[in-house]
């Protein structure tokens, strides 16, 4: 046992070395680099932030006012906070843009320097050098580029969708007046004690956060368990434990910062409960469970020294919206049951990154899109609107990754998946999928989808009445004309597959609002897709042109029997010429 604990130990100091001179490396890549990135970042960020912002407050006052889903009071009630919001991001999003490219143009070359010794890289002496510099400069760039995605094409898009959209039962939201008071003391109320109150509590777990990290990191380190198991993640492990502290800072704004929505939600409980008292008891029940939250994260003793009051009137109510793990406690009075430590990276190495799953959703939506350039389905205008950004939510932007997901959602339920199976056999289930929330509210959804697909077990027409309806997005005179040869559907089983349409079309609207989907989705796919429409179009404008020779020729040769008298016999003789003769008459 002693001899494994030195050896842990020796490879332990055999590997500072190397460890600090990677740190070093990356470090200075970082002084030498990243002041270029953070110019670009900052200075790009804060352009766009500021070059837009008029835009963005017109624009969002517009949508307030013209919307219908809301009534009077609420309106006004959004102009004031959208006013508050948009003054803040103003001040936040160029001060975010100064920091940000202070963290990026630092720590992506260190990162890089690091990912540059992993397991099954080559040359790993020139990667070392190499990666971390000029890709830090176009890691800048693409930043920028996607925000700007984002403040152009997402805010529009969510914009018009707030302006244009209806309430479901036709009645617009509203508000009853006399709990606004209640609900905004209430609010003021929580913020102020939830922003002192979680302050201490964070200060108070900070040195804990910090110790117990730092003693977990280092138990593993020495005995080459949890992240230090795999030799790909030793150096980012090793680095782990030099900015451990970051993380913890990083941890207590968190908590100062997640104080606001705590606060706030007062006013929501006063509202639904339509009781000022209640919305208090939760001001003072919310620091109990903030406190809970964090012994649970934290491994400390369980509960709270705080009180914890009945803020619903419905007992269930309240212990739903808690966020003390109460599984967790159970498990502490058993036995203080230690946390499992991790034995293995490499099951967290097949899990789906969702910039991957991106890159699948571009490469099935290139193929898919060159067969359906090359069918007539798609057309040189929807191409050319997509070039221009005009069609924010047409075929290629909405429709052709609408129909690609629901291929995918079709070759599941036939194959009677659990998860969704992609075009070259890959499998994402619940256990591979990106443990990520952002991506549960679009894969929890198309389950339900896929599921109901399954349960309808659509036949051949509907299927394909369900993927132009999808394609198209719902464009009644494009979809009779490529349903030409399909027999005609019921009216409530046409129905139902529209609904089915339109849900999957908000998904993945949803979806496209992305930056990274719309970068993906811009100048290599569109580019695909006009070099397939021009060799398609190239084949059929020399088949038309050996089509007009014809008629001409035949057109002359018609004119001139025609002139001597000999009508019949070209009737009888050419039969080129009495096709182009009938196809005149008719």
């Amino acid at each position: 046992m002693e001899s494994g604990i030195w050896a842990s130990v020796w490879s332990f100091i055999k590997f500072l070395p190397f460890f600090f001179a990677l740190l070093l490396l990356g470090i200075i890549k970082g002084a030498l680099f990243g002041p270029w990135a953070w110019l670009v970042m900052t200075i790009g960020i804060s352009a766009l932030i500021l070059g837009l912002w008029p835009m963005h407050v017109i624009w969002t006052y517009y949508c307030i006012i013209r919307t219908k889903m809301v009534g009077p009071v609420v309106k006004l009630l959004l102009l004031i906070a959208a006013t508050v919001v948009l003054f803040l991001w103003l001040i936040i999003g160029v001060a975010g843009s100064i920091l940000a490219g202070l963290a990026y143009g630092f720590l992506a070359p260190v990162m890089a320097t690091f990912d540059a010794v992993g397991e099954g890289k080559e040359k790993t002496l020139v990667h070392c050098f190499l990666d971390g510099t000029w890709s830090t400069i176009t890691g800048s760039c693409t930043v920028v580029r996607d925000v700007k995605d984002m403040l152009v094409h997402s805010y529009f898009s969510i914009m018009d969708e707030v302006r244009l959209h209806a309430p479901p039962d036709g009645k617009p939201y509203e508000i009853r007046l006399l709990q606004i008071p209640g609900a905004i003391f209430a609010a003021a109320c929580g913020l102020v004690v939830d922003a002192i109150m979680f302050t201490l509590i964070a200060l108070y777990k900070f040195p804990v956060m910090l110790f117990k990290g730092w003693k977990r990191l280092i138990e593993d380190l020495v005995g080459r368990e949890g992240p230090f198991l795999e030799t790909a993640c030793v150096p980012f492990a090793g680095l782990a434990i030099l900015l451990w502290p970051f993380a913890v800072i990083g941890a207590f704004l968190a908590s100062v910062i997640c104080s606001v929505p705590f606060g706030a939600y007062a006013a929501v409980v006063v509202y639904q409960e339509s009781s000022l008292f209640l919305g208090l008891s939760y001001v003072i029940s919310s620091v109990s469970i903030f406190d809970e939250y964090t012994n649970d994260v934290l491994d400390m003793a369980p509960g709270s020294c705080f009180p914890r009051f009945k803020y619903r009137k419905n007992e269930a109510s309240s212990h739903g919206g808690s966020l003390s793990r109460h599984g967790s406690s159970k498990d502490k009075h058993d036995g203080k049951k230690a946390p499992q430590r991790v034995t293995s990276f490499k099951s967290s190495f097949d899990e789906f990154n969702p910039f991957k799953l991106l890159d699948h959703l571009f490469i099935e939506c290139k193929h898919r899109g060159k067969d359906l350039v090359a069918e007539g389905v798609i057309t040189p205008k929807d191409i050319e609107g997509t070039k221009a950004g005009k069609a924010s939510t047409g075929v290629l932007n909405v429709g052709l990754p609408a129909y690609v997901i629901l291929k995918a959602l079709l070759r599941s339920a036939k194959a009677n998946s659990d998860g969704l199976i992609l075009s070259d056999g890959s499998e994402i289930t619940s256990d591979n999928r990106p443990k990520s929330k952002v991506f549960e509210w679009f894969f929890d959804p198309l389950m339900v989808i896929k599921d109901q697909i399954k349960a309808e077990n659509f036949t051949e027409e509907e299927e394909a009445y369900l993927e132009k309806q999808v394609l198209l997005i719902s464009d009644p005179k494009r979809i009779k004309e490529n349903l030409i040869r399909l027999p005609p559907l019921s009216e409530r089983k046409q129905a139902e597959i529209e609904a089915f349409a339109r849900r999957l079309q908000g998904i993945t609207k949803s979806i496209s609002r992305y930056p990274t989907a719309k970068r993906l989705l811009r100048r290599p796919f569109v580019k695909a897709l006009s070099e397939e429409l021009a060799r398609t179009m190239g084949g059929n404008q020399s088949a038309n042109g050996s089509q007009v020779r014809k008629m001409k020729s035949g057109i002359v040769r018609m004119l001139s029997q025609r002139s001597l008298g000999k009508t019949t016999g070209i009737r009888g003789d050419d039969h080129e010429a009495q096709l182009t003769s009938d196809g005149l008459t008719s």
